[in-house]
């Protein structure tokens, strides 16, 4: 039951980072989205620039740990998501990198919405 717990747990932070990440385009069609992903980007951006530890790291590790496994080997979640979430090599600069990546993706998915949405009001 852990190993089940750990896995939605990680695909729960994946979406999430894809959220942080992405959501921007969903306020293009849907301007009251923001509400739900300005505080998810803003959270995730801080995150990384400031090296932070997410909440639902230790809540995977711990499952994991209740399970009885101690590394993420294992299924397609393990095998393919762990890697995305946690790069190998992901050093400080990087985070600096990906937090910027956020910003200016969202930057643009709100300039693009923000445009529509006057457009619309005229």
């Amino acid at each position: 039951m852990y190993n089940i717990l750990a896995d939605i747990t990680v695909g729960v932070h994946f979406l999430f980072i894809l959220f942080v990440v992405c959501g921007g385009l969903l306020v293009v069609y849907w301007p009251k989205m923001a509400f739900l992903h300005l505080p998810a980007a803003i959270w995730g951006t801080l995150v990384e620039i400031f090296n932070c530890v997410c909440p639902l790291t230790p809540l995977e590790n711990h499952l994991l740990s209740l399970a009885g496994q101690g590394t993420y080997e294992g299924d397609f979640i393990v095998r393919y998501l762990i890697p995305l979430i946690y790069p190998e090599k992901l050093t400080v600069n990087i985070q600096y990198v990906l937090g910027g990546v956020v910003i200016v993706v969202n930057i643009i998915f709100y300039t693009i919405a923000v445009l529509k949405y006057r457009k619309r009001a005229r």
